[in-house]
């Protein structure tokens, strides 16, 4: 029988965190979606069209920050400068308009709280019981933050986020280096860990890694794209695989 449903050969766990571990990428999608709107309308007037759920899946989920600012303005065939990491939030620069999503998110964080998907924390529990190694990897500089929150911060040994990337210089999703960093700090081969993500960004992350096994959390109903993206296997919630814990 599969251990939580997982190949018999796998000995490590990597997870996200938003949308996997916490309902926090509902709150990011709001967050980015009242910073673009803003920004749209006060760039376009008459012309404004808004930033849409179709936008923040194909342009931003998964992404950091930066290069979600990015990738959603070249959709839109917008250009603006870099700008400075410590821009304001009202700099319509790169660096700025992050900022701004990022001060969105936690002033939403600071006032509704955070609540974890407790399908994933038994999962989690679950999975350390059994011997399997976990880590955390997030585009997220808030990771730590929000993990203590929950009271989640010691289930992972290894975490791989926002913090860390820039420090190690890793690129972000779509690329596998945030992953590949975590198998590496646990001393754990790609082929031998499973990826657990809900962002197509991710799926491909863990494709391109060559992972041993990906698994895809649909929680907006994209089943057929995480798939098509790489998922080995999509469930609405992990608690479907802990079944036979």
């Amino acid at each position: 029988m599969k251990k939580l449903g997982l190949p018999e050969h796998i000995r490590a766990c990597l997870f996200d965190l938003d949308g996997v571990i916490t309902k926090t990428a509902v709150v990011h999608a709001a967050a980015w979606k009242e910073m673009f709107d803003e920004f749209l309308r006060r760039r376009d007037g008459a012309g404004f069209r808004p930033f849409t759920p179709d936008d923040y899946d194909r342009y931003v989920d998964g992404l950091p920050r930066a290069d979600g600012v990015r990738s959603f303005l070249a959709s839109r065939s917008i250009e603006l400068p870099e700008g400075k990491e410590d821009d304001p939030g009202d700099k319509d620069t790169v660096h700025g308009l992050g900022n701004r999503k990022n001060t969105l998110v936690l002033e939403k964080i600071h006032t509704d709280g955070v609540e974890p998907y407790e399908g994933t924390l038994r999962y989690v529990r679950a999975a350390r019981e059994l011997g399997l190694r976990t880590a955390v990897v997030s585009s997220s500089a808030n990771c730590r933050d929000i993990l203590r929150s929950v009271n989640a911060e010691d289930l992972f040994e290894v975490r791989i986020d926002g913090v860390v990337a820039a420090e190690r210089r890793l690129p972000g999703k779509p690329r596998p280096d945030t992953f590949l960093a975590a198998a590496h700090d646990l001393g754990i081969g790609p082929a031998d860990c499973a990826v657990y993500e809900d962002a197509l960004a991710g799926m491909d992350a863990g494709r391109s890694g060559h992972f041993g096994y990906v698994v895809g959390l649909d929680r907006v109903g994209q089943s057929d794209a995480l798939r098509a993206h790489g998922a080995d296997i999509v469930v609405k919630d992990l608690a479907e695989l802990g079944k036979d814990a």
